[in-house]
């Protein structure tokens, strides 16, 4: 009987924690924690970390190990940390990154090294299309979904003359292709403007004398704060409807920018009033975290972190059974705090996308409200450019 007890304890079976020990799986994030912008990366970071602090430093049950770095919206930089995470730390998979530019500096090495990319926000053409690969999902949106619904619903709204904005970057020409196709009416002008601006007198000026009867412009993080404020100040808040997508008016935004978007309406596939149980909870739990009102990209994060966890326990936390992985990732099998959600062919979401107003929230400060519904189960424009079927 001592000979098999001794046995038993070499082989393990009399000590589970021992013989169930693993290495947490490593996931490494590059995203963008500096500059004007950097309360975007710091909304995905802490939107993951939440799902992990869930299961007490697990996703799907397996330990993980969240390894963050900042890459100063700078290409250059994503691609140091993104190659030193692969061949140093020998991370099998990665996420964060916001600009699409970034995106495209970084993701082709990345998914060609075999090493799974799964993108909480930025969502270029280019991934979508014809340089999608099967290592590579984005959980958010393609980039052009929220500025297709806000198309739509302006034509809709019967504005038939209206004036675009957006940076000069990849995300800032797909922004504006996504709104021209579904808008019907006329562009009264279509300006690109310097990524990381801060002061759009001359752009304002311009647009000014286009006298357009709309604005619609997809300015992140700082560049949204600076342009609505000095559009108020040029007193054509009061005269010149302003649309976007919700990257243009999330809630730290609105902080900043106050009663100068009152009334305005903007595209989301996302927002904190959405009646499902997934949503109520992620919302609660966020606010108790990090005492603070979460934006979107905190919503990203964590259905990132959701979906990697889903994957983890369908292959038992082994990330080199890359293709079983892979499988499981295609599937999402989580739940949304969108809801309904699932993947198109190209690997991009399959959702409802919103519209919302900017309103009061009755506490001296403002916030979104979901109008309704434009687009149900809806993919995006470049299933057919991309090989996968």
């Amino acid at each position: 009987m001592k000979k098999l007890c001794v046995l038993l304890v070499v082989c393990g079976l009399l000590v589970p924690n021992l013989a169930l020990s693993v290495e947490p799986v490593k996931i490494g994030m590059v995203t963008t924690l500096s500059t004007k912008a950097g309360y975007l990366g710091e909304e995905v970071r802490d939107g993951f970390k939440l799902a992990i602090a869930q299961e007490q430093g697990k996703l799907g049950g397996v330990p993980v190990e969240l390894m963050v770095e900042d890459d100063g919206r700078d290409p250059g930089k994503a691609k140091q940390i993104a190659n030193r995470f692969m061949k140093r730390d020998d991370v099998k998979i990665m996420t964060g990154i916001i600009f699409s530019n970034v995106a495209l500096a970084v993701v082709p090495k990345v998914v060609r090294s075999e090493v799974l990319y799964i993108s909480p926000n930025a969502g270029p053409s280019a991934l979508a299309g014809k340089g999608c690969n099967e290592n590579y999902f984005n959980v958010a949106y393609q980039n052009d979904n929220l500025d297709e619904v806000v198309g739509k619903y302006v034509s809709e709204a019967g504005f038939k003359n209206v004036y675009l904005l957006a940076p000069n970057y990849p995300a800032g020409k797909d922004h504006l292709a996504g709104f021209k196709r579904y808008y019907t009416g006329k562009i009264s002008g279509e300006v690109y403007t310097k990524l990381g601006q801060s002061d759009y007198a001359a752009e304002i000026a311009t647009l000014r004398a286009a006298k357009p009867d709309a604005v619609f412009f997809f300015l992140p993080g700082g560049m949204g704060i600076n342009f609505l404020k000095q559009f108020s100040q040029a007193g054509l808040s009061k005269t010149i409807p302003v649309f976007g997508p919700a990257f243009s008016f999330d809630e730290r935004i609105l902080g900043a920018v106050g009663a100068a978007a009152l009334g305005v309406k903007n595209g989301s596939q996302w927002s904190h009033d959405l009646d499902n149980p997934a949503n109520k909870q992620f919302v609660a739990a966020f606010k108790e975290a990090y005492d603070r009102t979460l934006t979107l990209y905190a919503s990203q994060g964590y259905e990132a972190a959701r979906l990697i966890g889903s994957a983890l326990k369908s292959v038992g936390g082994d990330v080199d059974k890359l293709d079983q992985l892979r499988s499981a990732v295609r599937k999402a099998d989580f739940e949304s705090v969108r809801g309904k959600f699932s993947f198109a062919s190209n690997q991009h979401p399959i959702q409802n996308i919103y519209i919302r107003e900017v309103v009061e929230d009755g506490k001296g400060g403002y916030t979104n409200q979901t109008l309704k519904a434009v687009f149900t189960d809806h993919g995006n424009a470049y299933v057919d450019a991309c090989s996968m079927k």
